[in-house]
Parts: structure tokens; sequence; C-alpha cells
């Protein structure tokens, strides 16, 4: 038995060495994040050609009102992760996906944690370069996303706002930037492009949407203009709220993300 044992073992030594290299799962991974005694689900989609002797680039991104929950599933069905199922091969970063809780906004204290929890360990995990982190959100997550990124100046490498804005829409004021609350700011449009004036931006929207006024992308860009700084703005005629479609399918989208980062 000993002797079966050995040979066996002779078999599949070389087998178990190779193993590792290709037992990293990828496509669509469950995850949780454990803040305060509260477990958050979220998802990261990991490239097919993901290996561990190469850093890669990372996307954080906040989905609308509609996916909120606690399935952890959601955000995948809507935004850039139905653009991933259409051509995964297209979309070469870690992507990171958290879920905002029902009732709340990604500017809630506890959302914007659990979001940026996920994304550190979604960089530590799928070794995710730090100098390469770009943010991007839809609708109710294009208000975190300008939120974010006017709080954290510096840390996202390019921003991708696909009809958000600063000020709550009239069918939901509450859903607005915190620094509108703020009467030390007296233009928060400005104030957020002076704040990310040297990061590089793109700006979605389409000049029917219901939901968003057009407008809000208008100030914003508007605003960038002002501050000299470094965007693009892109407003599709005749669309509704859904641009997010025609956004992250673009065929320059990604390779604009892909050319910044944090050491230009």
């Amino acid at each position: 038995m000993a002797r079966l044992c050995t040979r066996a073992l002779a078999v599949l030594w070389p087998l178990l060495l190779v193993m590792p290299a290709f037992g990293r799962d990828t496509g669509f991974l469950d995850r949780t994040v454990s803040l305060g005694g509260e477990a958050y689900r979220y998802q990261v989609f990991v490239p097919a050609n993901w290996t561990k002797t190469q850093k890669w680039p990372v996307i954080l991104f906040l989905h609308g009102s509609g996916e909120r929950g606690n399935d952890g599933l959601k955000p995948t069905d809507v935004g850039i992760g139905h653009a991933i199922r259409l051509s995964p091969h297209l979309i070469p970063f870690v992507v990171v996906m958290p879920q905002c809780r029902e009732g709340k906004i990604w500017s809630d204290p506890a959302m914007e944690a659990q979001a940026l929890a996920a994304l550190d360990h979604a960089i530590r995990e799928f070794h995710g370069d730090r100098n390469r982190i770009y943010l991007t959100g839809i609708s109710m997550g294009g208000y975190g996303t300008w939120d974010y990124a006017a709080r954290m100046p510096g840390k996202f490498a390019a921003l991708a706002v696909i009809c958000g804005g600063l000020a709550g829409p009239k069918d939901w004021p509450e859903l607005h930037v915190p620094m509108m609350d703020d009467p030390r700011i007296a233009d928060p449009y400005a104030e957020t492009a002076r704040r990310i004036a040297k990061t590089p931006v793109w700006i979605f929207h389409g000049d029917v949407d219901d939901s968003v006024p057009v407008e809000e992308a208008r100030k914003m860009a508007a605003a960038l203009k002002a501050a000299g700084a470094n965007f693009q703005y892109t407003e599709y005629p005749g669309v509704g709220h859904n641009s997010w479609d025609k956004a992250y399918t673009d065929p320059k989208l990604i390779p604009w993300l892909l050319d910044q980062s944090l050491h230009h």
C-alpha cells in the first residue's frame, strides 16, 4: 500500500505544482465584507486572463436606486455588469460592485464605508494597482461618484459619471450630495469642479432624461470647464434615463480609462 501511495504521489506531484496557476476563479465572484457587525455582500468581476504576476486596473462601480438590497447580485445586472456580460473580453479590469442597502444612498457613511472596504479587499485579493483605480456610477451611483471624488481627491485615476448630479431631482430631493447642505459653500458645482480638477472625468447623460435632469450634467460640465479641468462630455440626443447602456459600450471609454493613471 505504501509503495502504491508513493507511486500515486509521484504521478500527482507535477499536477499539484501546476494547479495553483489554473485554480483561481474568474468571472463574477461572490464576496462579503463585515463592518460594524453588518455583513455586506458584493461582487467582483475578475477577467478570464487574470494572473497574479501583474498589477490590475480596478473599477469601483456604484449602481442606481433600482439595484439596492442585500442579495449582492442585482448590481451585476444593470450598468457595467450588463456590459461585461455582453463582452467580457473588452473590459480588462477587476470590477468591484458593492450593493447599497434599501432606503439608503451612497453618501450615507455606512454605505460609503462598505463600498471602500469592498474596494480595498478586492485590491488586496486580486493584485489591484492603486495608481489605476477608476470610479464610475449610474443615476444614484452618479451622485455617489461626484460625492466620493470631491471628498477623496487624488484617490481615483479617472471618473465616468453617468446620468448623475449634485442636486436631487424633483421626484427624489433627498438624493443630493452632502455638499449641497453646507452653508459655507456658495456654489457646490464650482467647488466640486475645483476639488477634482486634476482628475480626468467623462460625463454621460441623455438629453430627455426624466429622472435626473440633463441640466445637472450641463452644470457640472460648465463648472469643470471654468476650473480648467480635464473632462469630456457626451450628451445623447433623444435618450432618456438609461444612458448607461450606450456609455459602457462606447468603444472609446475603456481605452480612455486605461490611458489614465495617477502617475500621469
